[in-house]
């Protein structure tokens, strides 16, 4: 396994930052940000530098019912190419469901949302992998996630889940602390039993990352500091193995980068108190098979799930798996009835989250909107989004919304509705006034500033 050593996560806000800080040995960039002909100065830089950058996918779904979209695995091969990446990442989940194999409307979470532990749902994600193995170029490695909601009938620990998918298609594994900390406190799951259960030889690289507390869940936001639970499980892991790399994740609401570098200083000093331990360990294993000869296995530990030998994903199982999952969305993002078994306040919590992000990515996407709508473009947002499921990406949610508030002959103010009809315009004729994302924002900026 490639020893990758310290990094961070390379966003556009804090590129120059991240250019000055000392130890950096790697980054890692959403693979959907980087255009492979277009890449940031500051990534061409770093690169030149010698320091590695691997492409971290967020929108493959490997985890879902259908087999892995083409055009978006030749996506992610060209981004692992263009960066000269020594492998590349996704994620342990589904992010999409509906369509021709439920014979229902396809939907978008526009978030990642966990698969069931169970034998179908792992039949398909093997095969699901093996997919995406054959059609990269670079090793592939998967990220456990952090969930709000258990899915019922589950058959697997999170520990024994991962182990057989490492174990049936040779997988690496992008281990993240700070999701095995939100699972313990908004699933009790034992994160010390899940490390554990893991096989620790297919770790390609650990995650660490920030949240927070409210009413009794924990949101893993990648917008607060790393807290101390989160490093003690990074610790306890560097106590069983040395991790070939860690890497700092921080999305938004960045600091300064002194904190940040502070961040990557407390990640440095818990790997050396888990190798301390690891170290005392290895000696008094030594000690004992002196004494008392060798000792096979891992003392506790379980390895794989019990049951039947696994079979190979199916149509059926694709099916079952996809009239679950379909389900599941729909009731996050659509307001239909909440499926059998799922915590109905748990699930509240999932779709309001669900909803606040898509308002904040919007915003990010189309920054016009909030300048247009002002102060209420978040109001609006959330009660478009309650009948208004995603069924593409955020910039078609974008068009979507202004197309909704239009017909409904809003906003009240007419400059307002005239600059928000003028911007649909633009955005989704043939051919756009401007490429410039930052001259359009400009231009409307001016015309809202001019209307007071």
């Amino acid at each position: 396994m490639e020893r990758l050593g310290t990094g961070i996560g390379w966003r556009p806000e804090i590129a120059d930052a991240v250019e000055r800080m000392p130890g950096i040995d790697w980054v890692e960039a959403v693979a959907e940000n980087v255009c492979p002909g277009h890449l940031p100065d500051s990534l061409r830089r770093l690169r030149e530098r010698g320091v590695t950058v691997v492409p971290h996918g967020v929108s493959l779904g490997l985890g879902g019912a259908d087999r892995p979209d083409a055009g978006r695995l030749t996506a992610l091969a060209e981004r692992a190419e263009a960066l000269g990446s020594p492998l590349v990442t996704e994620h342990i989940a589904f992010v999409r469901a509906g369509g021709p194999l439920t014979a229902s409307p396809h939907l978008e979470a526009g978030h990642l949302l966990p698969v069931p532990r169970t034998r179908d749902a792992l039949d398909v994600l093997c095969e699901n992998v093996r997919i995406a193995q054959d059609s990269l170029p670079v090793p592939l490695a998967v990220e456990n996630i952090a969930a709000l909601v258990c899915w019922p009938g589950e058959e697997m620990t999170e520990g024994q889940f991962l182990y057989d998918l490492a174990d049936r298609t040779g997988v690496r594994l992008l281990i993240d602390v700070a999701n095995l900390h939100t699972n313990h406190v908004n699933r009790g799951e034992d994160s010390s039993k899940a490390l554990a259960e893991l096989p620790l030889e297919a770790i390609a690289y650990v995650h660490v990352a920030g949240g927070f507390a409210r009413d009794g869940v924990w949101h893993d936001s990648h917008a607060h500091p790393v807290p101390r639970p989160v490093l003690d499980i990074l610790t306890d892991l560097a106590s069983r193995v040395s991790p070939p790399g860690v890497l700092l994740e921080r999305d938004e609401n960045f600091p300064e980068p002194a904190e940040l570098e502070g961040e990557l200083t407390a990640i440095r000093r818990a790997l050396e108190a888990g190798a301390v331990e690891r170290v005392k360990t290895e000696l008094r294993s030594a000690a004992g098979a002196a004494g008392a000869g060798l000792e096979t296995g891992a003392a506790g530990a379980t390895r794989g799930a019990s049951g039947p030998p696994p079979s190979q994903g199916d149509g059926a199982a694709r099916q079952r798996l996809g009239l679950a999952q379909a389900a599941l969305l729909s009731a996050l993002v659509a307001g239909t009835p909440v499926p059998e078994g799922f915590d109905r306040v748990r699930l509240g919590v999932q779709a309001r989250a669900l909803a606040g992000k898509r308002a904040d990515v919007v915003a990010k996407v189309a920054p016009e909107l909030p300048v247009i709508l002002g102060d209420g473009y978040r109001t609006a947002f959330l009660g478009y989004a309650q009948t208004h499921p995603m069924t593409a990406g955020y910039r078609r949610d974008a068009l979507s919304f202004a197309e909704y508030l239009l017909a409904a002959g809003r906003p009240g103010d007419t400059r307002a509705r005239r600059e928000l009809r003028a911007w649909w315009r633009e955005r989704s004729g043939p051919a756009p006034l401007s490429r410039r994302p930052a001259r359009r924002l400009a231009r409307v900026t001016r015309r809202v500033l001019t209307r007071r």
